[in-house]
């Protein structure tokens, strides 16, 4: 009866998506449309897929049960997934919209007029984007095979499946309306088991055991545990603004005021959300600390109600669960493929296949390899896989975002040298996590947390070797500086600009 509910829930969850999508696929005609949604989405509409869309395995799944097992140390997790938007809001959303680019590569071939700076950042979205969506198959196989005992390999199967025929039907118009529509899908299906679970403590006396064990509730403790924090830090709070599929939401907006709203929007969403994550970490720390000793601390949201509730209630609140896990693989998955589809058809398949044909069969390939990489990283945590990912795009996009829209003075030569450099240092780091070395000390802390060192790197290197290259700054860098910082309603002209009325 139960793995029977729970495969009703998924499957709900699983049709209402197609439902959705293929309402967005009635109003999906041109290129724009597949790419940007023709650039018509509202602040509301748009914070609510970009939260649909962020809010994925890691953060369903992986905080809780990283919070089970280390305690106060992980809050930083759910901080700094958050606070990566204001730092987005503040220095890239408006400007970034403003550039007119349909994806990252877009931008750095505008910003630095050069084919060479557009190749590697289309290969780091690649890259980047298949890092992400390696722990939505995990976390989808891991849901199915928790809540109805179905194979690992079903879930990840899926999850591949709807999001291809979403997006190979109606890219980004149809993926905008269910990703808006699975955030909400999300919170509630956390947020009323949580409710219930809260009152089922209550009613039992509001136990704390196992809250108050030193290494649980005191931060820093362990071996180079301040290190590992403050490059945890680092990557969550300037990764977000690197990711591909996040990214890429922006340039779906209206004008550059619209793009500030949504991340204002998003940074609500946000807040509320990771509450309730963290609350399922304490519980769990209450009434399944097994869970620790059995390494399956990522499935303590679905396993929760059993413990505390038993019977129909468990059943119930364990299949609302199990179609929130999954709303939240669908949502993201569909926006990374999103991301890498756009950059394959328009950089390795445009010159055989038109912009939508090219776009379709991307997808195709950025799930199928996504589904390759699932299968041979099975070890890898969800919420590690995730947080390298950050860590990936804090070392490359991070740098060329912020010195692209802030600093006239970078070239070529160096938004390159800065991206392979850290690209490449952050992805040793990733390589090393797949193939299970951990070796131990210092080197281990590097590999297993490499912002703190990757970061300042990638930096220094595109402003070490731009200023090395000043010679060749951009030859229309002053108009690409206007057209990033001056308000829609100002059109450049020659140089100058006018007011577009």
């Amino acid at each position: 009866m139960k793995e029977l509910t729970a495969l009703l829930a998924v499957t709900l969850v699983a049709g209402a998506t197609l439902a959705v999508g293929a309402f967005g696929l009635r109003v999906s005609r041109t290129t724009s449309d597949f790419f940007v949604a023709s650039r018509r989405v509202g602040p509301f509409l748009n914070a609510s897929a970009i939260g649909g869309e962020y809010l994925s395995a890691a953060s369903f799944l992986g905080v809780a049960g990283l919070v089970l097992l280390r305690g106060v140390d992980m809050l930083w997790y759910p901080i700094g997934y958050t606070a990566g938007y204001l730092l987005l809001l503040v220095f890239v959303a408006a400007p970034l919209r403003r550039s007119g680019a349909y994806t990252l590569p877009d931008f750095a071939e505008f910003r630095v007029e050069s084919q060479s700076a557009r190749q590697v950042a289309s290969w780091l979205v690649c890259l980047i984007g298949g890092l992400y969506l390696v722990p939505q198959f995990q976390g989808a196989g891991l849901t199915l095979s928790a809540v109805t005992g179905a194979p690992t390999w079903a879930g990840a199967l899926l999850v591949a499946v709807v999001v291809l025929v979403n997006v190979v039907a109606g890219g980004m118009r149809s993926i905008t309306l269910v990703q808006a529509f699975q955030y909400w899908v999300k919170l509630t299906a956390l947020l009323a088991p949580a409710l219930v679970l809260w009152l089922a403590w209550h009613h039992d006396g509001s136990p704390s055991r196992n809250l108050h064990s030193a290494q649980w509730v005191e931060p820093l403790q362990g071996p180079h545990a301040t290190y590992l924090t403050y490059s945890l830090i680092v990557a969550t709070f300037l990764g977000a603004m690197g990711l591909p599929h996040v990214v890429v939401r922006f340039y779906t907006n209206h004008d550059g005021a619209a793009a500030r709203s949504t991340t204002l929007g998003v940074l609500t969403m946000l807040s509320v959300f990771y509450l309730l994550p963290t609350a399922y970490g304490v519980l769990g720390r209450v009434y399944d600390t097994s869970l620790i000793a059995q390494g399956r601390t990522d499935s303590v949201v679905l396993e929760l109600p059993g413990k505390i509730l038993g019977g129909t209630g468990s059943t119930l609140v364990t299949a609302l669960l199990g179609a929130g896990a999954f709303a939240a693989f669908l949502s993201t998955s569909s926006g990374l493929v999103v991301s890498i589809s756009g950059v394959l058809s328009q950089d390795l398949l445009s010159r055989r296949f038109d912009n939508v044909t090219g776009f379709r069969i991307g997808g195709v390939l950025a799930a199928g390899g996504a589904l390759l990489l699932a299968a041979v990283s099975q070890g890898l945590p969800v919420a590690h896989a995730v947080e390298l990912a950050f860590a990936v795009a804090a070392s490359t996009f991070c740098p060329l975002l912020l010195l692209g829209i802030w600093w006239r003075g970078l070239t070529a030569r160096g938004a390159v040298a800065g991206m392979v450099g850290g690209g490449t240092l952050a992805g040793t780091a990733v390589l090393a996590a797949m193939v299970g070395v951990h070796p131990p000390g210092m080197a281990g802390a590097l590999l297993a947390q490499p912002a703190l060192l990757t970061v300042p790197i990638a930096f220094a290197t595109m402003v070490g070797v731009s200023l090395a290259d000043r010679a060749h700054v951009p030859v229309h860098v002053g108009r690409a500086m206007v057209r990033l910082h001056l308000p829609e309603a100002l059109e450049v002209d020659r140089g100058g600009y006018h007011p577009s009325s």
